[in-house]
């Protein structure tokens, strides 16, 4: 059936029926059967007419259905589905509970909308996520009882992580970092070296247990003035005792594993470990011979050996962009300073600085700002003050610029190469990566507002919970943000490490071959949002039901990576 205007067979013209007709066939000729006659009606209403005989809703049925709500639910299906994908919900515990289902929602919060305790509980009213786990009445102090629990379970959940991602004989790396606290009152809270550069602040520190690919396995919380050597001893006793792992390869930074720790780790047997020399024992060695600085003239990769490390391997590299680099910053760091130390001169001459203390004092400032003045010899006294750079001493910097030596102990030849053992080290730019992304707007382990040390625990755990899950979702992601799907391998171990092609290209271009932009992984979080679980009420009545918007393209290849689809 159609709606047809028919013009009158009139002279004039003026005047057409507008008809209501169904075509048929008889004897294979079309004709047309007049059903009702609409000349009569306002075009409003004809309209309506072909809008219904084209199955379209139209009048007061269409208008009355309302959309009570509409909540943000793709970024809760993609992230909710992809932890109960690896298990995490059950790892935490086995069978369902109001405790589970709590720091479940709290690990997803990490990731969806990190804020407080309060926030947190008030951003649920703003998304699916609290409904999905039944939540939804939950206020700020069943939280902290939630977190108290999920305290006690950590052992458990940690030692069913490192049953997953750690293995005999494997690697396992460890670095620490500390983050400030708002507050005084906890009693880890402690002032020390600050990550952060939040000088004078009271801080803690968390040490964190990855495998060789940076997904997280266990997490430690310390005092905010422990030294870093002093948090390797409880790490080595959770491998061996509490995940029960005989022999392992520890890889952790030169200020981690110093000498000391080292022999302490040789008393205890089946840990290896892989670290690096600092820059003064680098220099040790170029004195004492142990270290030809003419290796580097036609390689720069060897090993050496030294009786300053008996027993211990030697690789020593040099990586020319590094030495550029290093060139570079040292040389604006002295230009930097002189520019201040000129200012002295000039006050001293002006008769403006004239007591040897107060031109100390001031030169003092100077030099502790850009930590470069061992190259300077300074002149100061009454009424004068003078310097210049100390031209050996930069050379003879210089000349180990770029060189870097890695140490290794309990890892013979037949178990790393020597470039092995140099790419096992660089591995530890995935822990540093793991901290850059739990310290930030992701997941923001900071700042810390809990006063109680147990509270304090819990956080940190519950934020490398968020981060695991967030290891993998970016993995599974990896097609659509400015990542490397395959990392390309590496054909000298001691340059830089190297982009893949398709990640240079979705750099330059902004955009996936389809021509559909590249995101962030919050950029993406934040388009799956848009797909909403919107509450429609029926006409004319107090019935009501759920239906979900209709996902894009990019929610639709998202949630396809995760093997999750668009439902309720």
């Amino acid at each position: 059936m159609h709606v047809a205007v028919v013009p009158s067979r009139q002279k004039s013209g003026e005047y057409s029926s507008v008809l209501v007709r169904q075509s048929y066939r008889e004897g294979g000729k079309v004709k047309h059967r007049t059903l009702a006659n609409l000349s009569k009606l306002p075009a409003s209403a004809v309209d309506a007419v072909r809008a219904v005989l084209r199955g379209e809703q139209v009048g007061p049925l269409a208008q009355s259905f309302e959309i009570l709500r509409a909540l943000p639910h793709g970024g809760v299906l993609a992230v909710l589905g992809e932890l109960r994908q690896l298990g995490l919900d059950k790892l935490v515990a086995a069978r369902p509970r109001r405790e589970r289902e709590l720091a479940v929602a709290m690990i997803a919060s990490r990731i969806l909308e990190p804020g407080s305790k309060l926030a947190t509980v008030r951003s649920w009213q703003n998304s699916t996520l609290a409904s999905e786990l039944g939540v939804e009445d939950a206020d700020e102090d069943e939280l902290y009882s939630a977190m108290d629990w999920l305290l006690q379970a950590q052992p458990k959940i940690e030692a069913k992580l490192a049953g997953r991602h750690l293995s005999e004989g494997g690697l396992v790396l460890y670095d620490l970092t500390s983050v400030y606290l708002e507050g005084s009152k906890c009693e880890l809270a402690k002032r020390g070296y600050s990550r952060d550069g939040k000088r004078g602040l009271p801080q803690i520190e968390f040490g964190l247990l990855t495998n060789r690919d940076g997904c997280p396995v266990a997490v430690d919380v310390f005092e905010g003035n422990m030294a870093d050597p002093n948090t390797v001893a409880p790490q080595v006793g959770k491998l061996k005792n509490r995940f029960g792992i005989a022999d392992v390869v520890m890889v952790s930074d030169r200020g981690m594993l110093t000498s000391a720790r080292i022999e302490a780790l040789k008393q205890v047997g089946g840990i290896g470990w892989i670290s690096a020399l600092r820059s003064v024992q680098i220099e040790a060695l170029v004195n004492s011979g142990d270290l030809q600085l003419s290796l580097f003239d036609e390689r720069h990769l060897a090993e050496i050996s030294s009786p300053r490390f008996p027993g211990e391997r030697l690789v020593v590299c040099k990586n020319p962009a590094l030495a550029q680099d290093r060139a570079r910053k040292r040389e604006e760091l002295l230009l930097a300073t002189e520019r201040e130390l000129d200012k002295v001169v000039e006050a001293s001459r002006a008769g403006r600085l004239k007591a040897e203390d107060a031109i100390g004092v001031r030169v003092g400032k100077i030099v502790g700002r850009y930590k470069v003045g061992k190259h300077f010899q300074l002149h100061i006294a009454d009424k004068h003050f003078s310097y210049q750079r100390d031209v050996d001493r930069i050379a003879a910097e210089a000349a180990l610029d770029g060189v870097y030596v890695i140490r290794a102990g309990g890892v013979g030849p037949d178990k790393l190469a020597d470039t092995e053992l140099v790419g096992s080290y660089k591995l530890l730019a995935g822990a540093e990566r793991a901290f850059k992304t739990m310290k930030s707007v992701d997941i923001q382990v900071r700042p810390v507002h809990h006063r109680l040390a147990d509270r304090v625990r819990a956080h940190v755990f519950i934020c490398m919970l968020a981060y695991y899950v967030r290891w993998h979702l970016e993995r599974a992601w990896a097609p659509l943000l400015f990542k490397d799907e395959d990392k390309p391998l590496a054909t000298d171990v001691v340059a830089p490490a190297r982009r893949s092609a398709s990640a240079l290209a979705k750099v330059s271009s902004q955009h996936l071959p389809d021509g559909t932009p590249v995101h962030s992984f919050r950029s993406l979080l934040n388009h799956l949002a848009t797909l909403t679980k919107n509450t429609v009420r029926v006409p004319n009545s107090s019935a009501t039901f759920d239906k979900l918007t209709n996902p894009t393209p990019l929610q639709q290849r998202a949630l396809q990576l995760l093997s999750l689809k668009a439902t309720l």
